[in-house]
């Protein structure tokens, strides 16, 4: 296991580097609509990592809840096809915008919508690796999510969370940073114990590290602390050190990358 002091200095050399941003830091609670003063900052952060020669591969949820926001749905539907349908209006809307966003900022962008198949599947696998490396080749950032539009139980990873490990676990990236609602693991619940303590690091994740991280996520995702701690084990398991920041805080990427004890880490394991 690699230490927290050398684990946080190591990340200042990463090159290949999986973000994830959940739908709670791209919505405003309150409404559900897209948070544009936060998704452009995130954006604007983003290139400039790329431009300081980083690869930067973005995985994106928020889809469903673009969708939602695109036809006046308040409450997100229960049925398959009702959020078959939202994804597919909404993954629209969402790369419309970061689109745009990326380009003011001179980046260019390319989808990757994935299913389960293409982490499981020897044959799958390779040729999603192969796109992903071909599009970071270019000098482009690859903006990943799950194809909810036509997924079912069958073939869904389930949340972007778990996706976002099985990238970086794929593309042998060096990080991954979950940006979160929230500034990393707590010992308790933040929310009703005010006594509850950041954990920096996480060496080890253990049956009381699962039951802290609890259950539920928001109204509009799909995960809570619980997916980011099997994230976490799927990525440290493959040589992928990974961290839990709060999104909502402007230079945040920066901050991590450059050493600052920000977040919950969770160092790579060392075979």
């Amino acid at each position: 296991m690699v230490t927290l002091s050398t684990a946080r200095e190591n990340l200042k050399s990463a090159r290949r580097i999986v973000i994830k941003v959940g739908t709670s830091t791209l919505a405003h609670a309150d409404t559900g609509k897209l948070n544009l003063y936060r998704i452009e900052h995130l954006i604007r952060e983003i290139a400039d990592l790329h431009n300081a020669g980083k690869e930067i591969i973005f995985v994106s949820s928020g889809a469903i809840a673009a969708g939602m926001n695109k036809l006046g749905i308040k409450i997100k539907p229960q049925t398959v096809p009702e959020n078959q349908a939202l994804a597919a209006i909404g993954q629209g809307v969402l790369m419309h915008i970061y689109e745009k966003f990326f380009a003011e900022y001179g980046q260019t962008i390319g989808q990757i919508l994935l299913t389960k198949e293409n982490s499981v599947d020897a044959h799958a696998r390779e040729h999603c690796r192969n796109s992903l490396k071909t599009i970071l080749d270019m000098g482009a950032i690859p903006v990943v999510n799950e194809n909810d539009a036509v997924a079912v139980d069958e073939i869904k990873i389930g949340d972007n969370d778990n996706l976002s490990a099985i990238v970086a676990a794929m593309m042998n990236a060096e990080v991954l940073i979950i940006l979160s609602d929230i500034d990393g693991l707590y010992d308790k619940n933040p929310n009703v114990d005010k006594s509850a303590r950041l954990l920096d690091e996480v060496a080890e994740i253990d049956s009381d590290i699962e039951r802290i991280a609890g259950g539920a996520g928001t109204k509009l995702g799909t995960g809570g602390m619980f997916t980011k701690i099997q994230a976490a084990k799927v990525a440290t398991a493959n040589g992928v050190t990974m961290l839990i920041v709060n999104g909502a805080t402007n230079g945040n990427l920066r901050r991590v990358l450059n050493g600052e004890s920000i977040g919950t880490i969770f160092p790579k394991k060392v075979t």
